[in-house]
């Protein structure tokens, strides 16, 4: 099983429907999260199909949406996700916020954005992913998406530059 995450499209469509379209063979999942709303729900709408396995969440960018400030997601077997923009976790500082709340809602990976910096951790039974961003990359590395792989030898997460 293989879920593509993304962040931080601020508005640029054409990226999301790059990262999208290049994996919709292989992807089982698409998780945004955040500063996306638009363009997630632009995407929906152009390609039906795709709405029953793409999941997404408001970003502190999202002025006024009505999307869910983070989700919980079960579709890999024995472990479930939590998937918040990051802003409201502090993660600007560190992770341990959003990792508590992750535990609190019995999720082993956490997933985040907001911070435009890639990031791939595994700390004390959890896996955590911010993929950068898509569009606007703050760590001097190109723009990026994430994804994880679900595979009988275990859990592989990692980011891909946007080429």
């Amino acid at each position: 099983m293989r879920i593509i995450v993304v962040s931080d499209t601020h508005g640029s469509y054409d990226r999301l429907y790059k990262i999208v379209m290049s994996n919709i063979q292989t992807a089982d999942a698409f998780i945004h999260l955040g500063d996306c709303v638009e363009e997630c729900k632009n995407l929906i709408s152009n390609f039906p199909n795709l709405a029953a396995r793409f999941y997404f969440v408001k970003g502190n960018c999202d002025f006024g949406s009505d999307a869910p400030a983070f989700k919980i997601i079960d579709i890999i077997p024995g472990h479930r996700i939590f998937a918040a923009h990051g802003d409201r976790y502090g993660v600007d500082f560190d992770t341990n916020i959003i990792v508590k709340a992750a535990r609190e809602q019995g999720c082993d990976i956490v997933l985040f954005g907001h911070t435009h910096v890639r990031l791939c951790s595994y700390e004390d039974g959890v896996y955590i992913l911010n993929p950068g961003s898509a569009s606007r990359p703050r760590d001097g590395k190109p723009a990026s998406y994430g994804f994880i792989d679900f595979t009988p030898a275990g859990i592989v997460t990692n980011n891909v530059s946007i080429t």
